[in-house]
């Protein structure tokens, strides 16, 4: 849409209110909310004023003055607010220069896009991240001086099949690793995920599936419908949105943090990514299965990048306690067709080379997509320029090789520590087209090292009171 044609739309379907949302620097939406008489063309230009002091790694606050830009081509009626009103995703800018701030995710996507065409290597990228979540009916916790705790629950929750619930116990409780995926009674939760797929629908996202996954107690995913860089990342920030409010509105919680219960599965956010120019995939071949020697090039930048990736991708402490050997997460950097335990899994649905492409399985669906799609990104096409080959792929289920057999096979960080000193180490692809900056990287690492690193490491873990307090 135009500018003119919002303001047509937005009077047509008698929206009082207009939202702005942006993404902060860890990428969760952030909005403020405006009467709808100033939502004029001169805005779209103009923009919206606001402080940026208090938004999570950004301006100091003697610096502090920002505008958001709306992107017309955004527009949405908002599916839950009780006053109409219509949302715009924004663009961030400086007042004074008037020039996209640089710690804007949104821009650094933004640049990604621009590059891969300035390459001449391809028009276009495209993304199709496979998000799981979970949907809890409770979830608790608190951490003081002197104590900590968490505690999620679910109707589910196999935990719960010895309860009493309401005098009874119904059963049908998925067992761990065992949610993938049997129908209702078991599944309680399809009607919610349709509601969700059909305001996803509604705004403008196409869905291809949605389901169970493998965990107890509720654990989801629905698929998008794959597109470009830019737009699959303002499209999971909505998912996101809409995920979160339909389980609310049916008095529950929903979470896309990675590993919320012990011995079970968490939740990943599989990546499938192509290039394509002038309309025409690029990663169709006679190479490994089905392969161009492009795509595998693209792939052997994804894995040699794939552990300084990880401090975007995989940005949170919790995130490397789904990456573990066992849980069905792709600890070894390795690909291969079809085998699910590889880092890279190249799918073999369909022999049509439009279908053609590769799927990073490390990330998971905390990261700030802007970022962590424009960093995947940015590895492959290294691995294009410099046409760095992955090696043999690595046909076996990973998990069952021997000790002897793995010792060549890198693998993922085993802490946000580890993936933070690789980022810090290996960047400089990133800073490829300006698309990421040192500015950027600097303020990243430093936001995530002092604000939930050293913050996890300071405090006593429940777990510890068991091993050491009788010591």
């Amino acid at each position: 849409m135009t500018p003119s044609e919002v303001i047509k739309y937005a009077e047509k379907n008698g929206a009082k209110m207009i939202d702005c949302k942006f993404s902060d620097f860890p990428g969760v939406w952030q909005h403020i909310t405006y009467p709808i008489h100033r939502l004029t063309d001169e805005a779209f230009e103009e923009g919206f004023g606001f402080d940026g002091s208090s938004i999570r790694g950004w301006k100091a606050i003697d610096s502090s003055d920002m505008l958001m830009l709306p992107d017309p081509s955004t527009a949405i009626m908002d599916p839950f607010l009780s006053v109409p009103t219509i949302s715009l995703v924004c663009d961030v800018v400086d007042p004074t220069t008037r020039e996209p701030y640089g710690r804007d995710p949104r821009y650094i996507a933004k640049k990604a896009e621009k590059y891969v065409k300035s390459t001449g290597i391809a028009d276009t990228i495209y993304f199709g991240p496979e998000a799981e979540f979970f949907v809890f009916d409770s979830v608790r916790f608190d951490a003081q001086t002197n104590s900590a705790f968490y505690e999620v629950d679910s109707i589910e929750g196999r935990w719960n099949s010895g309860k009493e619930e309401g005098g009874k116990n119904l059963g049908y409780k998925p067992a761990y690793k065992g949610g993938y995926f049997p129908v209702a009674p078991t599944d309680t939760l399809t009607d919610i995920r349709s509601e969700m797929v059909l305001l996803m629908e509604q705004v403008g996202i196409e869905i291809e599936t949605h389901h169970h996954e493998v965990a107890t107690a509720g654990q989801c995913e629905i698929d998008m419908k794959f597109t470009t860089l830019t737009k699959m990342a303002d499209q999971l920030m909505m998912y996101k949105y809409i995920v979160k409010n339909v389980a609310k509105k049916h008095g529950k919680t929903a979470t896309f943090m990675p590993k919320p219960l012990y011995g079970d599965n968490g939740s990943g956010m599989h990546c499938h990514q192509s290039l394509w120019k002038g309309g025409k995939p690029l990663f169709a071949g006679d190479q490994y299965a089905g392969l161009s020697e492009m795509a595998l090039h693209y792939i052997g930048g994804v894995l040699k990048h794939a552990r300084s990736i990880c401090a975007l991708a995989n940005p949170g402490t919790n995130s490397y306690r789904r990456l573990t050997p066992g849980f069905e997460a792709p600890v070894n950097l390795a690909y291969s067709a079809r085998n699910r335990s590889a880092a890279v899994r190249i799918p073999m649905y369909s022999p049509s080379p439009k279908a053609k492409r590769l799927e990073f399985r490390t990330p998971d669906p905390s990261c700030n997509p802007y970022m962590a799609f424009a960093a995947m990104m940015l590895a492959g096409l290294d691995g294009i320029e410099k046409k760095i080959h992955p090696g043999e792929p690595l046909d076996k289920d990973i998990y069952a090789l021997s000790p002897e057999e793995l010792k060549d096979v890198p693998h993922v960080p085993g802490s946000l520590d580890e993936a933070l000193d690789a980022l810090r180490k290996d960047h400089e692809y990133l800073l490829r087209g300006d698309v990421f900056t040192a500015d950027v990287i600097d303020t990243w690492l430093d936001y995530k090292q002092t604000k939930e690193v050293d913050v996890v490491r300071l405090r006593p873990h429940p777990v510890e009171f068991g091993l050491y307090y009788d010591c």
